[in-house]
C-alpha cells in the first residue's frame, strides 16, 4: 500500500492557499541560489509560482514552515512536453507538472516524491495524463528518472533573445494496469 502523500514521517503536503505565497517565495529563494531554479529569477517570484494556466498548487510543511512547493497546469500551445505526449498518445489529455522545488535542507526525505505524488495524483483524478520539463543539464532530472518518469524527447526553446535552452520533457509512468487516461474536451 503506497502511504497518503497528504503526510509522512517528515512532512505534510496540502494545498496551497494565496496566504503561502510569501513563505513560498521565501522557500524558492535558496533553492536558486543553490541549485539555479528557476534558471531566470523572475521579476515577481509569486506570480511566477501562480501562472496563469495553474490548476492547483500546494506545499509541503515541516514544523510549520514551507519546504515544497509542486503545481500542476493546463497544457498550452507553447508547452513542449505535452504536444511531445500528444503525439506519442494522439488525443491524451495533459497537464504539465510545474514550479516544483524542495528546500535544499530537506532534500533526500521523501518531500520532493510526496509533492509529485499529490500532483500526479490530481492529474489523473482529472483524466489528464502529468507531464513535466526541465532544464537538460538540470541535476533535477535523475529525481525524476528515479521515479520511472518516461523521457519523451529534448527540444530547444528559446527563453529571450540570447538564451536558448534544452528541454527534457518527460511523461508519468503508465501503470501497466491502470486504465488508460481518456482524453478530457477543452
Amino acid at each position: 500500500m503506497t502511504p497518503d502523500p497528504a503526510t509522512s514521517p517528515f512532512c505534510s503536503i496540502r494545498p496551497r492557499v494565496p496566504a503561502d505565497l510569501d513563505a513560498c517565495v521565501a522557500a524558492l529563494a535558496p533553492v536558486h541560489t543553490h541549485s539555479d531554479y528557476p534558471v531566470n529569477w523572475p521579476a515577481d517570484p509569486a506570480a511566477w509560482l501562480t501562472p496563469p494556466a495553474l490548476l492547483e498548487g500546494w506545499v509541503a510543511e515541516l514544523d510549520g514552515r514551507i519546504v515544497g512547493h509542486a503545481a500542476l497546469c493546463r497544457a498550452t500551445d507553447g508547452d513542449p512536453a505535452p504536444r511531445l505526449w500528444g503525439s506519442r498518445r494522439p488525443g491524451a489529455a495533459a497537464a504539465c507538472v510545474s514550479r516544483l522545488f524542495v528546500a535544499p535542507s530537506v532534500r533526500g526525505l521523501g518531500v520532493g516524491a510526496a509533492l509529485m505524488e499529490r500532483a500526479v495524483g490530481e492529474a489523473l483524478s482529472r483524466g489528464l495524463h502529468p507531464v513535466l520539463e526541465v532544464v537538460a543539464s538540470h541535476p533535477s532530472v535523475a529525481f525524476y528518472e528515479r521515479l520511472g518518469w518516461e523521457l519523451l524527447g529534448v527540444v530547444d526553446e528559446r527563453w529571450g533573445p540570447d538564451q536558448l535552452v534544452s528541454l527534457r520533457c518527460y511523461a508519468a509512468p503508465v501503470e501497466p494496469d491502470a486504465p488508460s487516461v481518456t482524453p478530457v474536451d477543452a
